[in-house]
């Protein structure tokens, strides 16, 4: 029997029966192995420990008055390398427990990695749980705090570790490789609830059980020669806002959890989190961390129970394309239109002026649009791999999966450059945060304009012909 008691004696007293099942049935779980010849691969995993070591300021509410105060769940960094042993291209999935990964600091990893590992661009995601109750992340959210001084270099400091954990991650990942089949996957789970509710004040945070969600768990098992599962890579499409702005401990909240629990089921095993587009959905209900344990450990168990089932063989080379989409912007403000945001009640809108102000003051005008990275990877025939930038709304996945029916795709957000909401054509119809007011958080400009999604599903449509 698997030890279910977690760091703050944690146990499956009160849970619904089926995740209690789940922890009754792990370590007995029999791994179903496919019938049909699977190609081999080369794989590897690395790890490596990104908790903060001193207070710092944590991301992702702006409500939050002071830094974190202890740790409740430490954070990881995993790295997943696999090597198509015919054609020799080398895919690096990097997953963090963190907020985001900003441009520039994917970028300064990416470079580092291309020269000192020769894996390339196209060929290295970053993928975060987007948990909310981790560490500010230098260059992300610039518009949430304020900071200065030593609080300032804190966060700057811990960036710079941030970037060498991931790196010792992807290095031992590389150089660790070990021969593996490789399966595709298929769960649910169902606590993820559409957040945007709608009143005669407008679209606000809530809960909305008739909005649409991505229940979907997709999950790419690598399994070794003995038959043991290598590493287990698995996404969901929902916040990881379990816990609130009133909390003050660092978590990876139900990512973080559901990867330790795989892994305490799998002994061995490395259990891996990609975010899916779930930028408008939160978990159901959310307020506590024993809730964060739970969604956790439900969606371990439909990783777990997804393997018992036959799966996709995954076989042939892998390839890779990755490249950037100009999403436009609109109702861009005047210098006049900034001065008088500059008297705004709401700090927010004061800094969000002052910096636009900046902005005009060094180039002269503002940006139109913002460079959006798309990568996307073919792992053999029949599994494609998709990963966006920004966070992305659920309405993406499901137009994609929906138009490419006849194919398994795996749409995850959040990947390689966290720099705004990426909202559909229904969310700017709507409005509310996700179309507008983050803007002023992450430091754009204006809204997206209208064709934005179309822009978006385009250029993946014309990616995913290329890779034919």
């Amino acid at each position: 029997m698997i030890n279910v008691e977690g760091r703050q004696e944690w146990n499956c007293e009160g849970l619904p029966m089926h995740l209690r099942c789940f922890v009754l049935a792990a370590s007995a779980l029999t791994w179903v192995t496919a019938t049909a010849r699977a190609d081999q691969y080369l794989a590897g995993v690395g790890r490596a420990d990104i908790t903060p070591r001193k207070p710092i300021w944590m991301a992702g509410y702006a409500s939050r008055q002071r830094p974190s105060e202890g740790v409740d769940h430490p954070l990881q960094a995993k790295a997943l390398a696999l090597r198509d042993m015919q054609g020799h291209t080398t895919l690096l999935w990097l997953c963090a427990d963190i907020i985001g990964f900003p441009r520039e600091v994917s970028d300064r990893i990416a470079q580092r990695i291309g020269e000192e590992l020769r894996v390339p661009r196209e060929c290295i995601v970053f993928a975060a749980s987007h948990t909310h109750t981790g560490p500010v992340i230098a260059g992300n959210l610039i518009g949430m705090f304020d900071l200065r001084g030593q609080e300032l270099a804190t966060v700057e400091e811990y960036t710079r570790y941030l970037e060498e954990q991931c790196f010792r991650a992807a290095r031992q990942a590389c150089s660790e490789l070990v021969e593996v089949t490789l399966a595709y996957h298929r769960g649910e789970a169902g606590f993820a609830m559409n957040r945007r509710v709608f009143s005669a004040a407008g679209t606000q945070f809530g809960e909305n059980p008739f909005g649409p969600v991505d229940h979907e768990v997709p999950v790419l098992r690598a399994t070794k020669k003995d038959g043991q599962p290598l590493a287990l890579l698995f996404g969901y499409a929902c916040h990881c806002t379990t816990l609130g702005g009133n909390y003050y401990r660092i978590s990876g909240d139900w990512a973080g959890f559901a990867q330790d629990f795989v892994e305490r089921a799998f002994p061995g095993c490395t259990a891996l989190f990609v975010t899916g587009c779930g930028a408008d959905a939160n978990p159901a209900p959310r307020g506590t961390l024993d809730l964060a344990r739970q969604h956790g450990l439900e969606l371990a168990g439909a990783v777990s129970k997804a393997c018992r089932t036959p799966g996709i063989v995954v076989a042939g080379p892998l390839r890779a394309l990755y490249a950037h989409v100009d999403l436009p912007l609109t109702r861009l403000p005047t210098r006049a239109e900034l001065e008088e945001r500059r008297k705004h009640k709401d700090v927010f809108q004061r800094r969000f002026a002052e910096r636009m102000l900046a902005h005009l003051d060094r180039e002269g005008k503002l940006p139109t649009s913002y460079p959006c990275p798309v990568q996307i990877w073919k792992l053999g025939d029949r599994l494609t791999f998709i990963a966006l930038g920004g966070e992305v709304v659920v309405d993406y996945a499901l137009r994609l999966k929906r138009e490419y029916a006849g194919h398994t795709l795996w749409v995850a957000g959040y990947c390689n450059d966290v720099f705004a909401y990426v909202p559909s054509a229904r969310i700017l119809i709507e409005g509310g945060y996700e179309a507008d007011y983050n803007l002023v958080y992450y430091g754009l400009p204006g809204r997206f304009t209208g064709e934005t999604e179309q822009i978006l599903v385009s250029k993946i449509r014309d990616m995913l012909g290329s890779l034919k």
